[in-house]
């Protein structure tokens, strides 16, 4: 870990009172030794990583991180806090507190550097040594590996201690050698792959050697990962899954005593992990055979999850694969509309007539790649539809009913319905009992042939004809939308965008938008709709930067940060710039975010804005129908939302004698922030 960390990155009297604060401190030494080129940007980076789930890990340690294009090379700073600061460990704050900053392109190389640090944290011998040290010099030196931890406490070498490190302690116990071990296979992962993924994998090895067990380990981080020899899967006599992203090539460890879990699950208590794994290879339980494996969001872990949330997230799995696809699409067609005039979707094809100096063959060549890209949105919902249900199985019945469903004019609603017929029944196939001999052939032969031809028949036959009544009755009645209608309409949108800020419900709403346009000639009434829908989604964001310039001192330090990088958010209508804020202070923010996105929604079906661009922000307005009244309601929904939260704010009484949140900047002493009720 050689120059990845110095003296001038380590602050052992670290004083912040809260974990931005914390990450502020940490990181503007990164600025100052040149590693970190926008600090506001990398806290934004920071803040957005820790928002997917808390850093805080039991031990007192707290290890923020994140993947940036403002940091120049993986760094890490190091602080210690006598008084701790929450990170949101179950066992409490953490005095130990470690900044992790990878560059946005960073190789396998530089990710397995920054794993080190992470199995290290579960040497308690390298905690004490940091909670004992006293100068900055010897603390990176210990970070970086340059000294033992009983160097670093100026001790002699304990006895017993290897040169490699490992202790007498560590050693079989007497007779071990004379029985196989039993083996487990495990695999780890974490949203970002950088620190989670490795603590885990070090924290299961630790414990399976206490326990005399061999734990081998394949880290999937966001990077790649290294496939474990098929000989070690086949030799294991367990499994143990410790992930908060789905686990690659989860059939490969079909068959074995599985336990399936979290990935914080694997870092606090991988004890009890090996022993609930070794519990169910005494009784004889196995997952099932391959082909049949756990699908990406049907884990064992979650097994208190109702249905409902199953389904939400099945749809979302097929929604969060079609996004990018209307996204390009959308983009693709409007440029091609904005350089080619709104007569180019008559344009014959670019195969036959090609001008390389005339822009209407321009404008034609990127409405027709766009129109490709459309033609593929039904089909890929529908087909990871199929796949969240049921793995790799389901995606070929799940295309070819998303397929049918554009061939029969069902759209979107028949798309959703191919998706999850065809997941349920690969998993009707799956639970029948094959014989071994035919196993083999199940996944590339025997299930994709029965599921397209079942799909086949209810799409074609039975509820095609139906779905795609249904789908025009739709179509007519957002066509047939005027007046006070259009204006509700808006307003309920505006509200669903507003609402959870990127989640099942704006997503909801977006996707109901981007149907309507999904096609070569959308109808004004699909565009309206789209246009309101991105109008209110940039809303809340806007609203926070704005709020936190006119009255800073009712929001802490580290969101008046937020606010400047929400500026930007809001603008390219990305609605979860304003998560740090509504997280901090939901019952304010949300509602007033919700108000300003209906105002906003109503008003821009009241303009007649309309929007073929699926995404964009501020940066599509030339492709906006009406832009400056479009602008207008974007501004009114943004003061509405300005006003409320400042006004609910203000209403705030602080509690007595407290202080003001986080550490006052220059400039603003004897000044007092309302304590957040």
């Amino acid at each position: 870990m050689s120059e990845m960390i110095t003296a001038d990155l380590v602050d052992l009297d670290l004083s912040a009172e809260s974990k931005e604060a914390a990450a502020r401190a940490l990181a503007e030494r990164m600025v100052a030794k040149g590693r970190v080129t926008d600090l506001d940007g990398f806290l934004a980076d920071v803040a957005a990583r820790e928002a997917q789930m808390p850093t805080g890990l039991d031990g007192g340690i707290g290890i923020p991180h994140c993947r940036s294009e403002h940091v120049t090379e993986p760094t890490l700073a190091f602080g210690r806090s006598a008084a701790g600061i929450d990170f949101g460990a179950a066992d409490g704050p953490a005095d130990l507190i470690f900044l992790i900053a990878a560059p946005a392109g960073a190789d396998d190389a530089h990710l397995t550097i920054l794993s080190s640090l992470a199995r290290q944290l579960m040497n308690t011998e390298f905690t004490d040594a940091l909670r004992a040290v006293s100068d900055a010099e010897t603390a990176a030196a210990l970070v970086r590996g340059d000294v033992t931890p009983a160097e670093a406490a100026e001790a002699a070498p304990a006895d017993g201690v290897a040169a490699d490190g490992v202790s007498a302690g560590d050693a079989p116990a007497e007779g071990a050698t004379d029985a196989r071990p039993f083996r487990i296979v495990a695999v780890t992962s974490c949203p970002t792959g950088i620190a989670h993924t490795y603590m885990a994998a070090e924290s299961l090895e630790n414990a399976g050697r206490e326990a005399g067990v061999e734990v081998t380990v394949e880290t999937q981080g966001s990077a790649g990962f290294t496939r474990l020899d098929p000989a070690v899967i086949a030799a294991a006599d367990g499994v143990v899954f410790a992930h908060d992203v789905p686990v690659r090539e989860k059939d490969r460890f079909a068959g074995k005593p599985t336990v399936d879990v979290g990935v914080k699950a694997g870092i606090n208590r991988p004890a009890e992990l090996i022993t609930e794994v070794r519990a169910k290879a005494g009784r004889g339980e196995r997952t099932a055979p391959a082909g049949a494996a756990a699908t990406p969001v049907d884990r064992a872990g979650d097994s208190t999850e109702g249905y409902g949330t199953k389904l939400r997230k099945w749809l979302m799995s097929g929604v969060s694969y079609m996004v990018p696809f209307v996204a390009a699409g959308g983009l693709l067609i409007a440029l091609g509309f904005a350089i080619g005039g709104w007569t180019v979707n008559k344009a014959p094809s670019v195969m036959d007539h090609f001008v390389w100096t005339q822009s209407d063959s321009w404008g034609a060549l990127l409405f027709q790649i766009g129109g490709m890209a459309f033609n593929f949105l039904v089909p890929v919902l529908a087909g990871y539809i199929a796949y969240g249900m049921a793995d790799r199985p389901g995606l070929v019945p799940g295309f070819v009913g998303g397929a049918i469903s554009l061939s029969i004019n069902a759209g979107f609603l028949g798309g959703l319905a191919a998706g999850l017929i065809a997941g349920g029944v690969v998993l009707a196939i799956q639970r029948v009992n094959i014989p071994a001999a035919l196993r083999g052939i199940m996944p590339v032969v025997v299930i994709p042939l029965i599921s397209s031809a079942v799909v086949g028949f209810l799409m074609f036959v039975v509820i095609g004809k139906p779905i795609a009544a249904a789908q025009k009755g739709m179509t007519d009645w957002l066509n047939g939308l005027t007046g006070t209608n259009a204006v509700l309409l808006g307003a309920l949108l505006g509200l669903m965008m507003c609402f959870d800020l990127g989640g099942p419900v704006n997503k909801v709403a977006y996707t109901f938008a981007t149907a309507g346009i999904a096609v070569a000639s959308p109808s004004d009434s699909a565009m309206k709709i789209m246009a309101a829908v991105m109008a209110a989604g940039m809303v809340p964001p806007l609203a926070m930067a704005l709020a936190t310039t006119v009255r800073g001192k009712l929001f802490t330090p580290a969101e008046r940060e937020n606010g400047k990088a929400a500026w930007v958010l809001g603008a390219s209508f990305i609605s979860e710039g304003a998560i740090p804020f509504a997280a901090a202070d939901p019952l304010r923010v949300i509602p007033s975010a919700m108000v300003g996105g209906a105002v906003t929604g109503s008003l821009s079906m009241m303009f007649d804005a309309t929007l073929r661009a699926p995404h964009g922000g501020i940066f599509v307005v030339p492709l906006i129908g009406n832009p400056f009244l479009y602008l207008i309601a974007i501004a009114a929904g943004v003061c509405v939302s300005t006003a409320l939260v400042v006004v609910l704010k203000g209403m705030r009484k602080p509690a007595q004698g407290t202080p003001a949140a986080g550490p006052v900047p220059a400039g603003e002493k004897g000044s007092q922030q309302p304590v957040a009720a």
